[in-house]
């Protein structure tokens, strides 16, 4: 059974309880007070559902996530949740997701971040960021990854 199954069974009251109302508020405020203790509550706003229902629909965050650390994005970037990616050649990934530009050119949307990762220099011919070769899914799969970055 899954956490959000749990918690919602948990959120019931006993059977032949006369209070159900009391009871599930008491149930309700202790798993409210649980979440925002431990941190991982699973309730998000809209707007967190929207971004990351576009971020999947981009392509594979996590297979996006091993792509970046194979073709070595690494090397140049500090990228959050990669181990040994601590490069400062280029900017730290960390929040690109919100950047309002990728590249330093394109408004920030995932067909722009696409693009930059499959071909930096078409958009930016001074950029030192190297065409490592990436196909579409390769490319997308990565900005789904990136657009998990906040």
């Amino acid at each position: 059974m899954d956490t959000n199954a749990r918690r919602a069974r948990m959120m019931q009251p006993p059977a032949g309880c006369r209070c159900a109302a009391a009871t599930r508020a008491l149930f309700l405020s202790i798993a409210v007070l649980a979440c925002a203790v431990n941190g991982s509550c699973t309730l998000h706003s809209p707007e967190d559902r929207a971004e990351k229902a576009a971020a999947k629909s981009i392509g594979n965050e996590r297979h996006g996530r091993e792509l970046a650390d194979r073709f070595g994005c690494g090397t140049c970037h500090t990228i959050p949740g990669i181990q040994r990616a601590d490069g400062r050649v280029g900017p730290p990934l960390d929040g690109i997701a919100k950047r309002v530009y990728v590249g330093g050119a394109l408004p920030n949307t995932p067909p722009n971040m696409i693009r930059w990762l499959q071909h930096p220099q078409n958009v930016n011919p001074a950029t030192a960021m190297p065409d490592v070769g990436l196909n579409d899914n390769e490319a997308r799969d990565i900005a789904a990854y990136l657009y998990t970055l906040k």
